[in-house]
């Protein structure tokens, strides 16, 4: 089916009191994964391309993109296709034409003025184009090959004032909220600080995406979706998967040369860790 939006997908779960599961993609194998993923269980789902994975591809995000954008419209379910932790002004302007609907402007690193100069200009640039725009607030930590945030650290989290004003000020369409999660984590062990959520989403009245979720127990993610989590970024999880089941199949098969052999061991690890994730966020 054609291409869905990411607008469409949140709101779609909002209304289900559900999240929408969006899951970053590396190979046409990810690409693959999650769609077959998405499809067993009947749901939506967002397949996102971070400006690392661009990195990892030579720098060129046309290749990936244009794949994941021929998958989707093969689809069963609908799919949309969102840019992921974009710092580059130049790579986020060559969304539209290459087929997202959505990007997360990633300035969060930067001072709190600062970075709402940035996103409130990266915002208006990104509405006359039709985008819809994710940022985010507090520090959820662990990307860059940086140790994942101590998440409990003073400051780390997203304050609710300063959220409210943040999303007024920039006139984003979405919120990536610290409240406990980190990136690449590869133990599921975060705790998440559901009272902050809680007077995080009576404050804000744009959808709330929790960043990190790889790291975070099942009860947990039930919990923050029904606290008011509206997607749910998982990019760990897949690689945990894919690798764990290659590993295994080379340890069983030494012999192995076929890329083939390995990977498609390695692809349906993924398909099933995508269903399993999407079933605790309530999308089927």
């Amino acid at each position: 089916m054609p291409l869905t939006t990411t607008g469409a997908l949140v709101t779609r779960a909002i209304a289900a009191h559900s999240a929408v599961a969006a899951f970053n993609i590396i190979t046409l194998e990810h690409v693959e994964a999650v769609i077959a993923g998405a499809e067993s269980v009947d749901a939506p789902v967002v397949l996102q391309i971070s400006e690392n994975a661009v990195k990892f591809r030579y720098g060129r995000l046309l290749p990936l993109a244009r794949a994941a954008v021929a998958a989707a419209e093969r689809a069963a379910v609908p799919v949309a296709l969102h840019l992921d932790h974009v710092q580059s002004d130049d790579l986020l302007r060559q969304a539209p034409g290459a087929g997202f609907s959505s990007a997360m402007y990633d300035a969060s690193r930067l001072p709190y003025e600062e970075n709402l100069a940035a996103t409130r200009a990266a915002v208006d640039w990104a509405h006359a184009q039709g985008l819809w725009i994710e940022a985010e607030l507090g520090e959820v930590g662990g990307k860059d090959g940086a140790p994942p945030l101590d998440a409990h650290a003073p400051g780390a989290r997203t304050d609710p004032a300063q959220a409210r004003a943040f999303v007024t000020d920039s006139g984003v369409d979405a919120l990536a909220v610290a409240i406990g999660s980190s990136h690449a984590m590869t133990t599921r062990t975060a705790t998440l600080d559901h009272a902050l959520l809680k007077r995080l989403a009576a404050v804000l009245d744009v959808p709330l995406v929790l960043h990190g979720s790889s790291g975070v127990p099942d009860s947990e993610l039930t919990a923050a979706v029904a606290g008011g989590i509206a997607k749910v970024n998982i990019g760990t999880a897949l690689n945990l998967a894919m690798t764990g089941a290659i590993r295994e199949y080379l340890a069983a098969h030494p012999e192995a040369v076929d890329s083939r052999k390995y990977l498609s061991v390695g692809r349906e690890a993924m398909v099933r860790t995508v269903a399993e994730i999407i079933r605790v966020l309530g999308g089927r």
